[in-house]
């Protein structure tokens, strides 16, 4: 356990919960997640006037005395492992890292190793303070395991508290290089018809959904117009491939980053990722628009074609705006050129 517990006293105008109090009155200093707050209270860590609580809906007053026993940071269960990491920024609080396609964020049951996660451990050793109570990264988003591009890992408490604010604020900024079936006009009228789908200015097609698990597949997730989580996908294109055009890039910008989100929402209009093995669906490039170079390109590409390419966001400590871009790995780089029509 730490040396001294954490005191302070409840303020003015007090929630009605003891649990919500303790968010609010907290000092930052401490870097207590919400979450942590509550694993704390449960344990029986939190004393209101000297007597053990751990009623989150206990009622609380003004100046109150909160004491908490914060134990010392454990040691993570998560095994550290010497992988290389494609390092765009890294201070005291936060890391950048370019992920390679094929690299699961997080330790699961059918990859409980040579993970992301495994590899910060590593990397950042001894500079990990106690996130939730671990001495290990905390992950703020993720992109899938073959999606390669930019993701912020927090180093603390304190950063992680203010990312996940952001990212649940939909204030950070995060756009996708995509290359799809089709080319998504403002000009089609099928798009133009289907729920979900509508323009903005500038041929913006913006896709709003709920997305919730597949009723029979859990390993997927499905667009739903009753219920699931609100999902909103932008996206752009950028230049299109073939005469007719058969295929195309996209920029994608999320307003709300749920499981699966951009493949979903994609697929769903029409314009399912090239390679994509889950959404893709069994759509076909036109051999009379692209080469016979362009098609085996596209037939080979094994990973849905999609790069995590900018992200923005406010240091949580300092309050300097910070955007990195990340530019498309070699195998995305390579389809590109033969969709082209470049040797």
């Amino acid at each position: 356990m730490g040396q001294d517990p954490l005191s302070f006293r409840i303020g003015d105008d007090p929630p009605a919960r003891l649990d919500k109090a303790l968010v609010r009155d907290v000092p930052e200093v401490a870097a207590l997640s919400r979450t942590r707050l509550a694993r704390l209270l449960g344990e029986g860590a939190v004393r209101v006037n000297g007597a053990v609580v751990v009623e989150a809906k206990a009622r609380v007053a003004t100046g109150d005395l909160i004491e908490i026993d914060v134990p010392d940071a454990r040691e993570s269960h998560i095994a550290a492992e010497d992988i290389a990491l494609a390092v765009v920024y890294e201070d005291d609080e936060l890391i950048v890292i370019d992920k390679p396609a094929g690299m699961v964020v997080h330790p699961a049951p059918g990859s409980p190793a040579g993970t992301l996660v495994n590899a910060l451990l590593h990397h950042c050793g001894d500079t990990l303070s106690g996130v939730g109570g671990a001495r290990r990264p905390g992950i703020v988003h993720r992109i899938d395991k073959d999606t390669s591009g930019l993701l912020v890992v927090a180093k603390s408490d304190a950063a992680h508290q203010g990312l996940a604010a952001q990212f649940e604020a939909h204030s950070a900024e995060r756009a996708y290089m995509a290359v799809v079936h089709g080319v998504p006009e403002a000009s089609d009228p099928r798009l133009r018809g289907l729920r979900g789908a509508s323009f903005e200015p500038g041929n913006v097609l913006r896709i709003a959904t709920g997305l919730a698990r597949h009723k029979t597949d859990r390993q997927r997730q499905a667009v739903t117009f009753e219920g699931g989580r609100h999902a909103v996908t932008r996206a752009r294109v950028l230049e299109r491939f073939g005469h007719p055009p058969a295929a195309a890039l996209l920029e994608c910008r999320l307003e709300t980053g749920r499981t699966h989100q951009i493949r979903v929402h994609l697929a769903h209009v029409g314009h399912g990722l090239i390679g994509d093995p889950v959404y893709g669906g069994r759509r076909k490039l036109s051999q009379k628009a692209l080469s016979p170079r362009a098609i085996e390109a596209a037939q080979g590409f094994t990973r849905q074609a999609l790069h995590a390419a900018v992200l923005g966001f406010d240091h949580p400590l300092t309050g300097e705006a910070l955007r990195f871009e990340a530019p498309l790995p070699a195998d995305m780089a390579t389809l590109i050129t033969a969709l082209r029509g470049e040797v």
